[in-house]
């Protein structure tokens, strides 16, 4: 897992907070609420139950711009949970019988092998690689993982090794227990399906797609140029409203499972698929906005973009980007230059953007023999990978001077 979407709200604000997500039923209550170092709590949420109309709401029944959504890597589990786990859980349980019944018995090293996370898309469980690796459960044949499927209240099992290195960033996956492999993921309302064995679905963007669903997009034209299952294009489609989504992605197996969710969503008639490399794509002067949603770099596709916007309007860029803070960081350094960590990460976001916005203008200048104004919106944080690492996007509006 990446973390655990939540909402960052003032310790003022938690409480009535507290309560309205716990009426809406969108509150984790496995999870504790964690007070930050700057006198702001995170409230742990369940993505699926928890609408962007909702979140509008909960913010007009406060204050505007009181809460942020985050991406929280270490929320602590509640009290109950920790008491639970520490009496063993059904997993254990169960796993301690099939010991028993072939003769084997319960070592405490086993307890370190069980999965300590992993992804639930419906009634399917999909473990990562760090798990059941001792030599002792080979023993146990195939019964291995119908007693872990039942341990976590599962009907199917599989897990993950690696991302292949394919090009398409397909998933090495393989079915352990159950047969078919499409599931389904529901978030903000919308409907997600594919393979887990083909295609990778990553719940770390989900403030993004948040984000997303809350523009108004009422007679725009977007092109997504990495549109995958759907993550962004979907969005668009169904909470933005888009007039009309082109969707360019290359991996086979993400458009079968794009098509499939338009349909289910209902908003196929507004979309049009274009398989294949997106540099070798056709179109030009036709989008309001454009959406470049790769990580860690979406540069390769930064001319194309251009070339994708309106001549005589312009539009949006979202460039999405893996940006890295060069200079290791310690408290007592951070101290001593006068600014704290988060700024310092917010001044490198900064001159990425800066830079950025130097060479798309640069490209469509080029481009068009015209010059071009390109103005920083926005510099959204999707989601830290590592102390210095950090995924943001960033909103650069385009206009032709």
């Amino acid at each position: 897992m990446d973390g655990v979407p939540c909402l960052r709200v003032s310790c003022c604000h938690a409480q009535h907070f507290r309560r309205c997500l716990q009426s809406k039923g969108a509150l984790d209550t496995n999870l504790s609420l964690v007070k930050d170092s700057d006198e702001t709590v995170l409230l742990p949420l369940l993505p699926s139950c928890l609408s962007l109309s909702d979140l509008q709401s909960l913010r007009n029944t406060v204050a505007p711009n009181v809460y942020e959504m985050v991406w929280s890597q270490s929320p602590l589990e509640s009290k109950k949970r920790r008491h639970g786990n520490n009496n063993g859980n059904k997993l254990e349980k169960v796993l301690h019988q099939l010991l028993e019944s072939h003769g084997e018995i319960w070592m405490e090293e086993l307890r370190g092998d069980l999965p300590q996370n992993f992804q639930r898309h419906g009634d399917l469980v999909l473990l990562g690689d760090n798990c059941f690796t001792l030599p002792l459960w080979k023993k146990m044949g195939d019964q291995l993982w119908s007693v872990v499927s039942k341990g976590l209240g599962a009907q199917r099992l599989a897990k993950i090794s690696r991302i292949s290195r394919d090009g398409f960033r397909s998933p090495v996956v393989t079915m352990l227990f159950g047969e078919s492999s499409w599931v389904r993921h529901v978030d903000n309302g919308i409907s997600y399906e594919f393979d887990v064995t083909k295609c990778m679905f990553s719940a770390g963007n989900i403030t993004e797609k948040l984000r997303v669903a809350g523009f108004n997009c009422r007679g725009e034209t977007v092109v997504d140029l990495y549109a995958g299952i759907g993550y962004f294009t979907l969005p668009y489609l169904v909470h933005a409203k888009a007039s009309h989504v082109h969707a360019c992605e290359w991996n086979p197996d993400a458009v079968e499972a794009l098509q499939k969710n338009l349909e289910t969503n209902r908003v196929s008639n507004r979309c049009t698929i274009y398989q294949g490399d997106n540099r070798q794509l056709q179109l030009c002067d036709i989008a309001d906005r454009v959406n470049l949603g790769l990580i860690p770099s979406s540069e390769d596709g930064w001319p194309v973009a251009c070339r994708l916007l309106k001549r005589s309007t312009g539009g949006i860029l979202h460039i999405h980007q893996n940006v890295t803070s060069p200079l290791e960081r310690t408290a007592a350094n951070d101290t001593k230059q006068g600014f704290s960590g988060k700024k310092a990460d917010r001044e490198v976001w900064q001159a990425w953007a800066n830079e950025t916005a130097n060479h798309i203008a640069s490209l469509l200048r080029d481009l068009t023999g015209a010059q071009w104004l390109t103005n920083i919106q926005h510099i959204e944080h999707v989601k830290s990978y590592a102390p210095h690492v950090h995924h943001v996007v960033l909103d650069l509006e385009c206009r032709p001077s």
